[in-house]
């Protein structure tokens, strides 16, 4: 039996979470910078409890007019204080759940410039471990997220998007660009199924490059975020795959 986790962002501020949480196994919650505040982290956590949904932090930069997707360029101790301070916050409500905190998914611009940053991914690895050496961290795959993490001693699950066109390089291509979102509930599947099964992706110029799929993640400020996961969903299941956290 082969395993894949299916993961969203949470606690943004939408409405679309209770719907899309019976459909996920991994919840990244939004800790109060680029979105949220505490009592959404409280109840968006107490949500994914219910549905036995494992619990990940999703630090952003302090930017909730652009929703973090702003690129911001951070001294090193201010990059670590940004993701510690948000990382242990949400530790604090989980801990008064009695459920743990498992992961770590950096949101928007932090974690697009942290991929191709090396020093970015350092700093942000370093503050994750310090907080707990146990937390798992979420990366673009083949990302310096990831290999950072790796150095750093943290266990790590290569993300890939089912609602993200790619580039050539790997990266997502940026939302400035008409291309970068994936409208279609068909083709979110045929590109969901090619990550897990081939690992591998089709680039926008029609390139096939390798990845690693060790976590998959639907959007849940997505037009079709709803519809996507139900459908995601049903279509891993079809192919024989159980949905788990990794």
């Amino acid at each position: 039996m082969a395993y894949i986790d299916l993961n969203c962002d949470m606690g943004e501020g939408l409405d679309t979470d209770s719907a899309i949480m019976p459909f996920i196994s991994s919840a990244n919650i939004a800790c109060g910078y680029h979105a949220g505040n505490k009592d959404t982290m409280l109840h968006t956590a107490t949500l994914a409890v219910q549905h036995k949904v494992a619990i990940g932090a999703h630090p952003g930069f302090a930017d909730k007019e652009n929703f973090g997707r702003t690129e911001q360029h951070l001294t090193d101790n201010a990059l670590y204080d940004l993701v510690t301070t948000q990382v242990y916050a949400l530790q604090v409500i989980c801990r008064s759940l009695h459920a743990p905190l498992v992961h770590v998914k950096p949101h928007g611009a932090l974690y697009n410039m942290a991929a191709k940053d090396a020093n970015m991914a350092r700093i942000i690895a370093r503050a994750i471990h310090d907080v707990d050496k146990k937390l798992c961290l979420f990366g673009l795959s083949n990302s310096q997220l990831i290999t950072a993490a790796k150095a750093a001693g943290l266990k790590t699950a290569s993300e890939v998007f089912a609602d993200r066109t790619y580039q050539d390089d790997g990266s997502l291509t940026p939302r400035s660009q008409a291309n970068a979102l994936i409208d279609s509930e068909e083709q979110a599947i045929q590109q969901v199924l090619q990550m897990v099964n081939q690992q591998k992706v089709t680039t926008v110029n029609g390139h096939t490059i390798p990845l690693t799929a060790d976590t998959i993640c639907i959007h849940g400020d997505g037009a079709h975020a709803v519809a996507f996961a139900r459908a995601v969903h049903a279509a891993l299941h079809d192919h024989h795959l159980t949905i788990r956290h990794p």
